[in-house]
């Protein structure tokens, strides 16, 4: 039982992704969270504003089940599975951290004064607006998100993802350490 309470390291996990990938290329499929958001538009008749949603939605229900699959193995995972233990993240890191106002940097998975109802406020809700824009405008215009990309799109060996994916680490890094220390 311990072996699943903590994190299963990456040659456990990574053959398992292996598997799955390869199990959906073998029956003609692509992976990627963000086309479901494409295909729930579909299904609620945004086709009639945008030829973009206007397609055969139904043909993408298995991937709304694969949506639904990690939300409920994420819930099982948290609530039943997990034994509260947190990434180790580096002291340096932690150290600037806790310079630009994160209090207990590295205790929790996102930091608390950002993403809590008790610290929303319009620098952070303006944050957050922005920043789920920016995200959804780059995911529509890399055709992709980040897992879609770098799961699904760099094992079928696609050349835009492996630009897509180069893409995502050049603006986290300039996120991380240019932007970011600007903002706090």
């Amino acid at each position: 039982m311990e072996h699943l309470l903590n994190p299963w390291p990456w040659y456990v996990s990574g053959p398992l992704m292996a598997v799955v990938m390869a199990l959906l290329l073998y029956f003609g499929k692509s992976f990627g969270m963000s086309s479901n958001l494409r295909t729930l538009c579909s299904i609620g008749g945004a086709g009639k504003f945008s030829d973009f949603f206007k397609f055969n939605w139904k043909t993408q229900i298995w991937n709304l089940v694969v949506v639904l699959g990690a939300i409920i193995g994420g819930y099982i995972a948290t609530q039943y599975l997990s034994n509260e233990a947190i990434s180790n993240l580096n002291p340096t890191t932690i150290k600037e951290l806790e310079g630009m106002g994160f209090e207990n940097a590295g205790a929790r998975y996102v930091p608390h004064e950002l993403f809590s109802l008790e610290n929303l406020n319009l620098k952070n809700g303006s944050l957050l607006i922005i920043g789920g824009l920016l995200v959804g405008f780059g995911t529509r215009y890399a055709g992709g998100c980040t897992s879609g990309h770098a799961i699904s799109g760099l094992s079928s060996l696609q050349k835009p993802s492996l630009i897509a994916v180069i893409g995502f680490f050049i603006g986290g890094l300039i996120m991380a350490n240019f932007i970011l220390p600007l903002i706090f």
